[in-house]
């Protein structure tokens, strides 16, 4: 039997969503141990004063095997 904890992170990527998912598991890889599963919740971006892509971003929500 196990028990998972589920988290929610941002990652964001001057090139994709995919890249910024990437990047959000990558990161929280070095410091949270255990991730099992990742969903993406959410894609959005930040855009400059004249319309333009500045960063694509991804929500992902995370779970985490729980550890006794």
């Amino acid at each position: 039997m196990s028990a998972y904890k589920v988290i929610e992170i941002i990652g964001s990527s001057p090139n994709s969503w995919e890249e910024a998912a990437k990047t959000a598991i990558l990161e929280a890889a070095k410091s949270i141990r255990h991730l099992r599963v990742a969903e993406v919740v959410q894609l959005d971006v930040n855009l400059s004063d004249s319309g333009q892509v500045l960063e694509y971003r991804a929500r992902l929500k995370v779970s985490i095997k729980h550890e006794a």
